[in-house]
């Protein structure tokens, strides 16, 4: 773990040299409370990741994902959800990161970047999708939506039950979720003929 250890030090100590006070002020400001955010830019985290995974073992990359999410630092967070390697990621790794995920910002990220990747995206995201929490919610229709984007095709009971919570969350109070559900709900409709049908009903109970 050593090594793990020195790349989590280098990794925290370039933060500084990156610091962006103002983007960090920026997300104090809309709500995204971190209790360390350098305020480091998304394009700047994904060189990051870039370069810190060239050449390295996957086990590695794994196990200094997991150190790396362990940091209360948002910039730290953002970047195991780019190293971690999708194929080695154990579903119940994948359900602890979701229990302590901090903010939607953390949440979006880690759809985009690692949960809509793994081997059981589909499964996971429709039983994030029945969680009373927001954040759950957000993650399973990103996942979704971007499975769907991708052409898969959910089968009979997940058509009913993407629907049927979607419909839900697009009727909440929360305004994340309602965009979240219904972007997933457009990419749906994308599927063919029958799905934009589909669609439109469910729309259209939103309407009654």
């Amino acid at each position: 773990m050593t090594d793990v250890n020195n790349l989590v030090k280098e990794i925290k100590q370039s933060f500084r040299q990156l610091m962006d006070g103002a983007t960090a002020q920026s997300m104090r400001d809309k709500g995204l409370h971190y209790s360390l955010n350098w305020g480091v830019t998304l394009p700047r985290l994904r060189e990051m990741a870039d370069e810190t995974a060239e050449g390295k073992d996957p086990a590695l990359l794994y196990d200094l994902s997991i150190a790396l999410w362990k940091e209360n630092v948002r910039e730290c967070k953002i970047l195991a959800t780019m190293l971690m390697p999708a194929d080695r990621m154990l579903p119940e790794v994948a359900d602890i990161w979701m229990e302590q995920t901090p903010t939607l910002e953390i949440a979006e990220q880690a759809a985009f970047n690692l949960y809509q990747h793994l081997p059981y995206a589909a499964d996971k995201a429709y039983l994030w999708l029945a969680s009373p929490e927001d954040l759950p919610q957000i993650c399973g229709y990103h996942v979704l939506g971007r499975l769907f984007s991708q052409g898969q095709e959910p089968n009979e009971r997940g058509i009913n039950e993407f629907i049927d919570q979607a419909v839900t969350a697009m009727q909440g109070p929360s305004l994340s979720l309602r965009k979240a559900a219904l972007n997933a709900l457009n990419r749906f409709a994308t599927l063919g003929l029958l799905y934009e049908r589909l669609a439109q009903s469910a729309v259209r109970q939103l309407r009654v």
